[in-house]
């Protein structure tokens, strides 16, 4: 009787790392990073003549390899990676996001306990951290400012920027400017009230206040951001539904180098005329399939809010037949 081959066949990539603090930083403390992966992902990984060596079936070798690459582009440009990055990168490729969901974001403020507390909002968190833009999709509630504004503070607080600029249409709901009582900051402070709620929930007032007096964070209605090219910062684009085709396109052309990019909005709220597209519609159809852009879609099932605000939401979106009891 003939026996089945049962033979493993076995698969190999590699990646070159020479530099042995590079080697060192890589692998991590008592090589807890690359314990991390080979338990994930049943690889077995080791560092020999120049090379850091993946071996074991063809998919987890492909999946620890990406990682690997991605933690070494770490390595190279920040001097060492952390555990809490090897369990984001992970998280990416393999979709278990559990980890992310239990890591805190690390605002100055250490009385703020903030971590996304959706899989929705774990993906979001993810996203930002592994590209340059993202665009945020979804209901309010869903986190999209709070969380944006979180990571602008984490990344600001690690000097992995220089600036802070938050950023929103002034005309929302049908209002202009033009219209409104008072002078220019009177003006624009019902609109960019949300940002600055959000930002002083995470830094002490008086910092607040200082930092915006000397220009480190900015809080500025769309059209200040004409003609400037931003470095070094991390920008975030709040109400972006409200957008104008033109005005998405130049302020995504504001990024400058070092700089991160997240754009929210709801596009279900579009405030503009009827005959005018919204640039947050317009930017996701033309730049999803590029490199270092990312769309994350929150739903309903991401809204964090009071239990209400879920229930208000699913009834606007359910048709006039579907709901009970019409009046």
């Amino acid at each position: 009787m003939a026996q089945a081959d049962f033979t493993l066949h076995m698969f190999e990539s590699s990646l070159s790392l020479t530099d042995a603090d590079h080697v060192l930083a890589l692998f991590g403390s008592r090589d807890q990073n690359i314990r991390m992966i080979r338990e994930k992902l049943g690889v077995d990984v080791l560092h020999l003549d120049g090379k850091v060596r993946v071996t074991g079936d063809e998919p987890s070798v492909v999946k620890a390899t990406e990682v690997l690459e991605q933690l070494k582009d770490l390595v190279l440009r920040n001097g060492g990676v952390s555990i809490e990055d090897t369990q984001r990168l992970l998280a990416g490729i393999t979709g278990d996001f559990g980890s992310i969901m239990s890591t805190q974001i690390d605002v100055i403020n250490a009385s703020q306990k903030i971590r996304p507390r959706t899989v929705g909002q774990a993906k979001y968190i993810d996203a930002i951290n592994r590209r340059e833009v993202v665009f945020a999709l979804g209901p309010a509630g869903t986190g999209k400012t709070y969380l944006a504004v979180a990571m602008a503070v984490q990344y600001f607080k690690h000097q992995d920027v220089r600036k802070i600029i938050l950023v929103r249409p002034a005309v929302e709901a049908g209002e202009s400017l033009g219209f409104l009582p008072g002078d220019l900051r009177a003006k624009i402070n019902p609109y960019l009230r949300p940002l600055l709620d959000a930002l002083n929930a995470m830094l002490d007032y008086d910092m607040v206040k200082e930092l915006i007096e000397k220009d480190v964070i900015e809080v500025v209605p769309l059209a200040y951001m004409r003609g400037r090219t931003l470095d070094d910062a991390f920008i975030i684009l709040d109400e972006a539904q409200n957008c104008s085709v033109s005005q998405m396109k130049m302020f995504l052309t504001r990024m400058g180098s070092g700089s991160r990019i997240v754009v929210s909005g709801d596009p279900t709220q579009v405030d503009l005329p009827p005959n005018q597209r919204s640039g947050l519609i317009d930017a996701v159809d033309r730049l999803q399939f590029i490199d270092g852009v990312e769309i994350v879609k929150l739903t309903r099932k991401d809204i964090v809010r009071h239990h209400l605000v879920q229930e208000i939401v699913n009834a606007y979106e359910t048709s006039g037949k579907d709901r009970k009891n019409p009046r």
